[in-house]
Order: structure tokens, then sequence, then C-alpha cells
């Protein structure tokens, strides 16, 4: 009878775990704002081991989209959200801006608003007239629908057609591989991302735009014209799970990571 009682509570214990299961989120979006939430989601997972964060990109429409119908928990969107995208509710992990790129090898510091239309207009395809050096200009823009390209295109008041570009990507980290292992190539990605790829002695160099140094010094003061806050949102605000990784994403027991990733920490 005790050895049948015995094989009985085995049974029971293999066949029902305990009800304390994982939990798992699933996150996706802009891929700007990928990388950092990685990099968060490491540390929360270390200090809730029982939760697994899923990151995928696709650009900050797709986490506007996933976010709105549900398929993920939590949008990553690297721009404000649009009038009829405020059903949504934003959180700001960190800032950003928008820096042009180009190769180190192109003897350029600084371009004119005037210039920059010329180049990605292609008025001007040869970096001769601007910088002595007889290369031609390759262009690369980002896909329609990324927030990126939504912001460079405001801000020089050109329609997405407009742009004569040689080489379309997704994400920044593909704008950066092909800048720098293009001779007179020239782009436009994340400061931050920039930055970092900078320090890890990537081909590139980041271009001043009328005078003013695209760097994390500038996004953090405002002192740079392209800027925007990279964003996690959500539509079901009675996630607890969703609500307590973007409490701990915006908590100072991450602002190292941010400032890591040459990201500005969100004023709190």
């Amino acid at each position: 009878m005790r050895l049948f009682t015995l094989i009985n509570c085995l049974w029971l214990v293999s066949c029902f775990p305990s009800a304390k299961s994982s939990q798992s989120l699933n996150v996706t979006g802009s891929s700007t704002v990928a990388p950092l939430v990685a990099e968060i989601a490491k540390r929360f997972e270390e200090r809730y081991p029982d939760y697994k964060i899923n990151v995928q990109t696709g650009g900050s429409s797709r986490g506007i989209s996933d976010a709105m119908k549900g398929t993920a928990d939590i949008g990553m969107v690297s721009r404000a959200l649009h009038q009829q995208e405020q059903a949504l509710k934003h959180y700001t992990i960190a800032s950003d801006g928008i820096g042009l790129i180009a190769h180190r090898d192109i003897n350029i510091e600084d371009l004119s608003h005037n210039q920059v239309l010329a180049i990605f207009q292609g008025k001007v395809k040869n970096w001769l007239p601007i910088t002595g050096q007889n290369q031609a200009i390759t262009v690369v823009h980002k896909a329609q629908g990324r927030s990126t390209s939504e912001l460079f295109i405001k801000h020089f008041k050109l329609k997405y057609q407009d742009v004569d570009a040689q080489i379309i990507i997704g994400d920044n980290e593909q704008g950066i591989k092909n800048v720098s292992s293009i001779p007179g190539a020239i782009g436009y990605v994340s400061i931050g991302a920039a930055e970092h790829a900078a320090k890890q002695g990537r081909a590139i160099r980041l271009v001043k735009l009328e005078g003013l140094q695209p760097s994390t010094k500038a996004v953090a003061s405002g002192n740079y014209p392209i800027l925007r806050p990279l964003n996690l949102v959500i539509k079901d605000q009675s996630n607890p799970d969703a609500l307590k990784f973007i409490k701990f994403a915006r908590s100072q027991e991450v602002f190292d990571i941010v400032r890591k990733l040459d990201f500005v920490p969100p004023k709190i």
C-alpha cells in the first residue's frame, strides 16, 4: 500500500508541475531599440529567472502593428507616436538622434542642409566638388516605413521617392555595414548605433550637419536637430508582466546599459 501511494505521488509530481511556471513576453519592433531591450532583458531574466523575454526586430511599424493587434506583448518604436496611434500607451526608455555617416576615407567633416539635399536627391553624384576627391557617391537609404527614414525625410522636407538611393537597407547594422565597406558611401542611422560602431573601429565617420556634431552629448543637451524618443508601447495596460518589464527598463538599474550603448537615459 505504501509503495502504491509513493508511485502515485511521483506520478502526480511529474504530470502536474508546480504552478510557478515561466512567464514569457514577446517584444517586437524597432531595430534601433532592439539591441538595448535585448541587453535589458538579459539583466531582467537574471533578476527574475522565471521570466523569458523574446526580442524580435522588424521596424517601428511592426512594433506598432503587433502591439495594436496583440500579437506582441510590447512594441518597440523609435519615434513619437502619431495621432492615429494614441490608443497605445508609450514609455520612453532612452533618447537618440539620427546622424549622417560616411565612409571613413571620405574627407568630409561637415555638410550643409543644401549639400545633403543635393547628395540624396542625386544632383551631386561624385565627392569631387565637395571634398576634392574623385570618388562616386553611393547613397544608402533606409526602407520605407522605418522610423529612421520617416524622420530623415521629414527633417529635409522630402518625399520618400525623392531620394535617389543606390542601396536600401533595413536596420542600423545593415546601414553601418554598407557604409563602412563601400568607398564613397553615405547614409544615416541611429547616432547611438553609429557611435558604438565607431568605437569598435568600424570604417565610418559621423558627419556634422550645419556645424552640429551628431553625438550622445548633443542628444542629451537637445542641441541637435533630428532627435527622437526610444519607446516601449502597449495596448493592454492590464498585463502585469509587461508593466513589470517596462518599469524595470525605465529604472536606474539599467541606465548603465543605456549609456554603454551610447543612448541617453530618460528623465524619470
